[in-house]
């Protein structure tokens, strides 16, 4: 096999929030149902059926002090002590979000400058050649960062590459929607190299897809449920069993195109990090997988599982899944040389994509 560039990931970091936010931290909440009517059960099973549904249990969110650059920074200042680099070494500072900076007293996005430039400039890089940019691409934007980032070194474009995932969502979930129960704060950052290699290590292949025709709506911005909430803020807002759906038909035959590009089979595969979106809608993401594959079945340890205690941070949860996994931080989970990992993640635009690596 002749030498090329292939992208290692060279160092990990995170940034998990100190505030741990419990579902009976709920119970005094009043939840509405999308037309304003307030749901006429007591709120002890709303939150019961949640757990069943969704497997969270528990989630972090941001103490008021911190916004979401401030959280990529951290989780950044980790992965660069993890890879030993110098800072000024990089090309690329990519940061994906959604929301850009949203403030515990102002619940406006604030996206300018740019969170990467806010990193950047946080982290104190001086070097002009560092090119620093935002991606918003809905919950697959740490995973759409890691693909953009790799086809800059592979193509000579550059030695280092930072990638971050931040967000705060629950600087925009609605108090009185169901649905703010899954939201979570956190941020995952990954520093990729270039190394000239004839060995079949990093990177192998990626595919993504945008079905923004029919499904761009599926996650949108919009009013409290409660008609007579008195703010007139934003919330994140969700047609879930669309959402379900669409995931469930998309994202096992995105894995399986990326699989198939590499000349993999499912078989290969050691771990598989899915985005932590919802317990059960993974576990039946992997189940098509399988029939897709024609795989009876896999093993619980190839997929590990951090929602029931994180929750659904967004951009956030592939980054640090992988960060908990690499540290060793994850019970009976670990990774060695040439190990195959795939990653997956579905979310907002509708965009979808994955990423096959093997273990340097």
């Amino acid at each position: 096999m002749s030498t090329r560039n292939r992208s290692i990931i060279v160092g990990t970091g995170s940034h998990l929030p100190t505030r741990n936010v419990r579902n009976a931290d709920f119970l005094g909440n009043e939840f509405y149902n999308a037309d304003g009517d307030r749901i006429d059960r007591p709120t002890a099973e709303i939150i019961q059926k949640f757990e069943d549904i969704t497997g969270i249990a528990e989630r972090r969110w941001v103490t008021d002090d911190l916004v979401t650059s401030d959280i990529a920074s951290l989780a950044a200042e980790d992965a660069l002590q993890s890879a030993g680099i110098d800072r000024e070494s990089l090309d690329h500072v990519i940061v994906a979000h959604n929301f850009g900076d949203v403030r515990a007293d102002n619940r406006r996005s604030d996206f300018v400058p740019s969170l990467a430039a806010r990193v950047k400039a946080g982290l104190g890089i001086e070097n002009p050649q560092a090119i620093s940019y935002d991606i918003p691409f809905g919950c697959p934007g740490w995973l759409q960062g890691l693909i953009q980032a790799d086809c800059f070194l592979t193509a000579g474009q550059g030695k280092r590459a930072l990638v971050i995932g931040a967000e705060t969502l629950s600087r925009v979930s609605d108090p009185h929607d169901r649905d703010s129960m899954i939201y979570a704060d956190g941020a995952g950052a990954t520093i990729l190299e270039a190394v000239a290699t004839d060995e079949p290590v990093g990177v192998l292949s990626h595919t993504a897809r945008s079905d923004a025709l029919k499904h761009a709506g599926l996650l949108s911005m919009g009013r409290s449920y409660n008609p007579g909430y008195v703010d007139d803020a934003l919330f994140l807002k969700m047609r879930g069993h669309k959402l379900y759906e669409y995931a469930l038909r998309t994202l096992p035959q995105v894995i399986q195109d990326a699989l198939e590009k590499a000349g993999l089979l499912l078989g290969d595969v050691k771990k598989v990090l899915l985005h932590q979106a919802n317990a059960k809608m993974d576990e039946a993401i992997v189940s098509r997988l399988c029939k897709l594959c024609g795989v009876a079945t896999v093993a619980p340890e190839i997929v590990p599982m951090t929602i029931s205690w994180l929750g659904n941070s967004s951009v956030a949860t592939l980054p640090t899944l992988l960060d908990l996994l690499m540290k060793g931080r994850l019970p009976d989970q670990q990774l060695a040389a040439g190990d195959l990992v795939v990653f997956a993640s579905v979310g907002a635009g509708m965009n979808a994509n994955s990423v096959t690596y093997r273990m340097p």
